[in-house]
């Protein structure tokens, strides 16, 4: 698995609130059978957008909201297929995770 990829949800049921989520996790570790991921969720579900905190990215022809707040690990089986790679947000992905843990 490889940080900063996007996979459609594989959960049916959250899948309708959160259609992607953000594998976030550092290539360099490894854990058996779970990952560190954010949600991404719609522009519309986002209920507000908080600037560097929640930014707005794009999954194909969809643009959805970093609901950072939300950072979470998740066994590997709930990520589908992957939908996309967001390694070129890198710079906006960790300025939200930063704000969220380090407040800056």
């Amino acid at each position: 698995m490889r940080q900063f990829v996007a996979y459609a949800n594989a959960d049916a049921v959250s899948r309708k609130v959160v259609p992607y989520l953000l594998d976030v996790q550092s290539d360099l570790i490894e854990t058996v059978g779970s990952r560190v991921v954010v949600p991404l969720v719609t522009v519309e579900r986002a209920g507000g957008v908080i600037g560097r905190l929640m930014p707005c990215l794009d999954v194909g022809e969809r643009r959805v909201v970093m609901d950072t707040a939300q950072i979470m690990g998740i066994p590997v089986r709930m990520l589908g297929k992957r939908a996309a790679d967001l390694s070129h947000e890198r710079h906006a992905i960790l300025a939200a995770i930063d704000l969220l843990t380090h407040g800056i």
